[in-house]
């Protein structure tokens, strides 16, 4: 069974409290719950993690190598500062897929760029929290 890294950067904690009318209603525990279901119909196994401190993104990034078979990250808004997680990402050796519940690219300027993109095999913006599911079923297919 192929083990996925699913990782949450800053805010993601408030979901379904801020900005609704952006990320929409659902709760990162909903997000959670349809990855575990989806990985579970993919014969595949989810770790899903969250955190507000860019550190302990970077440490969960570099513990992965040879742990995980792929990882899904949406880094919120350390998507468009963070050379650290970008840093730690090119260490990874497994497929890195970005995701995003609203596009950043039709939104401020500033969200524009991703420190991310470059390493991606694959980014899904825009789609809610369906993101996930394409994200895992990419992975499943480049798995």
């Amino acid at each position: 069974m192929k083990k996925v890294l699913i990782l949450n950067g800053p805010n993601l904690n408030m979901l379904g409290l801020r900005e609704p009318e952006v990320y929409g209603d659902r709760t990162l525990d909903d997000i959670k719950g349809l990855c575990r279901e989806t990985a579970q119909a993919l014969d595949m196994a989810v770790d899903f993690r969250q955190s507000n401190h860019e550190g302990e993104l970077v440490d969960w990034i570099q513990a992965a190598r040879g742990v995980f078979d792929g990882l899904i990250i949406n880094a919120a808004a350390y998507t468009h500062t963070s050379v650290a997680i970008h840093d730690a990402l090119k260490c990874l050796d497994v497929p890195i897929i970005e995701v995003h519940l609203s596009n950043p690219k039709e939104r401020e300027e500033f969200r524009h760029i991703s420190y991310i993109e470059p390493l991606a095999a694959e980014v899904y913006a825009g789609h809610g929290a369906k993101g996930y599911v394409l994200g895992l079923e990419k992975l499943k297919e480049l798995l």
